[in-house]
C-alpha cells in the first residue's frame, strides 16, 4: 500500500505541477499578442489590401478583362515585361559589382589588415549608412554634373574637350547604387571569412597547394555562406531602390519601383500599380526564400 500511496503522490504533484505551469504558459503567449495585434494591423492587413486592390478592374484592362487582367497586362504587355525584365537585370548587374568590388575589401580586412585598420575601414563602410540616402545621392548628382567635379577634373587634364554626360544615365545609377549597397556585401563576407579556421589554408600551403589554389580550393567555398547573403541583400535592396533611380537615372532606365510610382501619381490607375507592387513583393520573397535555405543549409 505504501508503494501505492507514493505512486498516487507522485501523480498527484505532477499534475499540480503542470497545472501550475499552464498560467504562466498562458502569460507567456499573452506577452506576444499585441506584437501579433501591430503586425496584423501595419502589415497583414496593409497587404490584403493591396492584393485585392489588384483584381480589381483598372482603367485601362486587357480584352476580356477577368480577374487576372493587370497582370495579364503586366506580363503580356511586352513593354511592361521588358520593365520587370529590366528592373531584375539591373539588379544581376549591381549584385554583380558589389561582389567584384566586395570580396577583395573583405579578404584584405580580415587576413591583412591590422586591427585599427580594420577598425577604420568598418568606420569608412558603415558611416554612410548612417546619411540620408537622398543626401548620398544628391553628392553623386555633384560629382557626375556636366560641370561637375569628375568633368572639371578631366577637362583640366586635357583628357576630354567637352563634358561627358554622366549624368541621368544608367552608368549613373548603377555607380548610386553600388555605392549604398556595397557595404552590405562586405560586411556579410567579411563577417563568415573571419569564422574560418586559418589552419585548414596553412593545412593546404603545408602540402604544396598555392595561394592561388587554396584560395580557390578552401577559402571560397567556405565563405559561400556569406557571399550568397550578401548577394540576396544586395539584390533584394536594389530590386526595390527608388530615390537613386528617380534622381540620377533621368527616365533612362524604367523599372518597377518607378512605374508603381508613376501609376499612382499620373496615371491613377491603382490596380495596376497594386499588381505591380504585388509582383515587386514575390521577387523579395524569392530572396527571402532563399535566404533561409542558405541559413538552414549552414545550421545544418
Amino acid at each position: 500500500m505504501s508503494g501505492k500511496n507514493a505512486e498516487l503522490e507522485t501523480m498527484a504533484s505532477t499534475i499540480g505541477a503542470r497545472a501550475a505551469v499552464r498560467p504562466w504558459r498562458l502569460m507567456g503567449f499573452g506577452y506576444i499578442i499585441p506584437s501579433l495585434l501591430l503586425l496584423a494591423a501595419f502589415f497583414i492587413a496593409p497587404l490584403w489590401f493591396v492584393g485585392e486592390m489588384s483584381l480589381r478592374e483598372g482603367r485601362l484592362p486587357p480584352p476580356g478583362g477577368g480577374l487576372w487582367q493587370n497582370y495579364e497586362r503586366l506580363f503580356l504587355d511586352s513593354f511592361y515585361f521588358g520593365v520587370i525584365g529590366e528592373t531584375v537585370v539591373l539588379s544581376l548587374v549591381v549584385t554583380l559589382i558589389c561582389i567584384l568590388m566586395g570580396y577583395p575589401v573583405a579578404y584584405f580586412m580580415v587576413r591583412h589588415a591590422s586591427a585599427r585598420l580594420y577598425n577604420l575601414i568598418i568606420f569608412f563602410l558603415i558611416a554612410p549608412l548612417l546619411t540620408p540616402i537622398i543626401m548620398r545621392t544628391f553628392g553623386w548628382q555633384v560629382l557626375l554634373a556636366r560641370r561637375g567635379l569628375i568633368n572639371e577634373g578631366l577637362m583640366s587634364m586635357d583628357l576630354i574637350s567637352k563634358p561627358l554626360s554622366l549624368l541621368n544615365s544608367p552608368v549613373a545609377v548603377v555607380l548610386g547604387l553600388v555605392h549604398v549597397l556595397a557595404p552590405f556585401m562586405i560586411l556579410s563576407i567579411a563577417s563568415v571569412l573571419s569564422g574560418i579556421d586559418r589552419r585548414l589554408e596553412e593545412s593546404a600551403r603545408m602540402l604544396g597547394a598555392s595561394r592561388g589554389k587554396t584560395f580557390l580550393k578552401i577559402t571560397l567555398p567556405l565563405s559561400m555562406d556569406g557571399l550568397g547573403t550578401g548577394a540576396i541583400l544586395v539584390f533584394m535592396l536594389a530590386n526595390g531602390s527608388f530615390v537613386t533611380l528617380l534622381l540620377l537615372g533621368g527616365g533612362s532606365l524604367q523599372t518597377l519601383p518607378l512605374l508603381i510610382y508613376q501609376q499612382f501619381n499620373t496615371t491613377r490607375d491603382l490596380p495596376f500599380a497594386a499588381a505591380m507592387s504585388i509582383v515587386l513583393l514575390v521577387l523579395a520573397l524569392v530572396c527571402l526564400f532563399f535566404q533561409l535555405r542558405l541559413i538552414r543549409r549552414k545550421g545544418a
